[in-house]
């Protein structure tokens, strides 16, 4: 039997990373390295999973994820060998478990130093949108994620150089706001869903997927897009969905997540259930040609003319004696 993926919808990002456009692979190695230092051991497939994908991404990506990535792995004690001898570091002591980093060597003195991002590079940066495959690929790995997995998504999210979508004008997420409470006390969600599409240019199959998800993470991302204030967030969690709510323990995961996810990655998740919606409507609808129609005419076999058509020689005349005239 085939060991399940370390974690779900990877390997498609994986492919998603090759393309042109987008380069979300300092993203998904993060993300991947965050996953793994969760927890103190693994079985040799989760490292063999670990080891196959990080090697070929850590050569892809720029130097201060693959420093990022390096700091964090060299203090978890259960980091792969061939993924420590891929960033340069080792163990201090063959008895020792945790890894060491290696010494940094000194730059030489007539290297150029490195100058910082200017505020125009850095905001040009994050102005790469996305692809409607790319979104429809982010937006269904966040759904089939689990909770740990969709905070650690939120919590990268904010780090990437994706394009997010436009602020909701103030005084319309204000308006939705008031909205959406009244809707949650009535508990009718079916209200509740059409303002989120409404407000969030949203169309109704996402809006009704993010209201009546299981796991709440991405209502949050809606109520973060829209600002709402943390405390009408917890009571709109609590009179929605009475079964849920009735739960401290989700309303406060749920809270703590709320207070931590940044406004950034709400929106850039916003711009993901946005393109993905282009991505379905594309495969629904293939653009005609020009010449469609007259590919599919009917072939029919051509007339022959005669020589001769009616009217055009004169006619003659005769008698009634049969003699020309």
């Amino acid at each position: 039997m085939t060991a399940a993926p370390l974690f779900p919808g990877f390997d498609g990002l994986m492919t998603l990373s090759r393309r042109e456009g987008v380069d979300i692979r300092p993203t998904l190695l993060r993300v991947l390295t965050d996953l793994y230092v969760q927890a103190s051991a693994h079985s040799s497939d989760e490292e063999r999973q670990f080891v196959e994908l990080t090697s070929r991404l850590i050569d892809q990506v720029d130097d201060a994820t693959r420093a990022a990535v390096r700091a964090r792995l060299s203090v978890y004690p259960a980091t792969p060998a061939e993924i420590m001898d891929k960033l340069g570091l080792r163990r201090s002591h063959p008895a020792q478990i945790a890894p060491v980093a290696s010494s940094i060597a000194t730059a030489a003195p007539e290297a150029a130093p490195v100058k910082a991002p200017t505020e125009a590079q850095l905001r040009m940066a994050s102005n790469l949108s996305m692809r409607p495959n790319d979104a429809a690929e982010i937006s269904d790995m966040f759904f089939a994620a689990g909770a740990s997995e969709r905070a650690l998504i939120l919590h990268n999210l904010s780090d990437t150089p994706l394009k997010a979508s436009a602020r909701i004008p103030a005084a319309r997420a204000t308006r939705a706001i008031q909205i959406l409470e009244m809707a949650a006390y009535a508990q009718d969600a079916e209200s509740f869903a059409l303002e989120i599409g409404e407000a969030l240019i949203l169309p109704a199959r996402i809006a009704t997927q993010v209201v009546n998800d299981p796991g709440g993470e991405p209502l949050a991302c809606a109520a973060r897009a829209l600002d709402m204030p943390s405390a009408a967030f917890q009571r709109v969690l609590m009179f929605l969905n009475p079964e849920f709510g009735s739960s401290v323990n989700n309303v406060y995961r749920l809270s703590r997540l709320y207070d931590r996810l940044t406004e950034r990655s709400a929106l850039v998740m916003l711009a993901a259930w946005r393109g993905s919606t282009m991505a379905v409507t594309r495969a629904k609808y293939r653009p005609a040609l020009y010449d469609d129609e007259r590919n599919r005419a009917r072939v029919t076999t051509p007339q022959t003319r005669p020589a001769v058509q009616p009217g055009s020689a004169p006619g003659i005349r005769t008698g009634t004696d049969g003699s020309k005239r």
